[in-house]
């Protein structure tokens, strides 16, 4: 079986990214690392395919971007989204948000995020 989770040949590019985030992907992180949304893990800087996502939730198979500027550019903005159905096809959900997003509205930011995770046993019983 083919492995579509953080192929060997990324994992430099994988440290790179990780050693120098964004200011966005840095604050985001700060939110999401160490299970503190809702006890959900996320990693950073995942290899899925031949594709690295920002942030990715194993259990829910939840993608998380953080788009900079240079991103609303046709060619790279069609990239996106050819990259991002390729990603989709292997059943993993992507959500987008772009740095100003996140720098302006980080609390907006976590709440779309919350919303695309179920509740757990715990928020169940409540």
């Amino acid at each position: 079986m083919t492995q579509i989770y953080n192929d060997r040949k990324q994992t430099e590019r994988r440290k790179l990214l990780r050693s120098r985030p964004t200011l966005a992907e840095h604050r985001l992180w700060e939110c999401l690392r160490s299970k503190q949304l809702r006890e959900f893990r996320f990693r950073r800087q995942f290899g899925v395919g031949p594709y690295i996502v920002d942030f990715y939730c194993p259990r829910e198979k939840l993608a998380i971007e953080v788009d900079g500027g240079y991103h609303i550019v046709d060619d790279i903005a069609m990239n996106d989204k050819d990259r991002q159905a390729n990603i989709e096809a292997l059943g993993i959900r992507v959500i987008r948000f772009t740095n100003e997003e996140v720098l302006n509205g980080l609390p907006d930011v976590l709440k779309r995020i919350e919303k695309s995770l179920p509740l757990t046993k715990g928020e169940l019983r409540g």
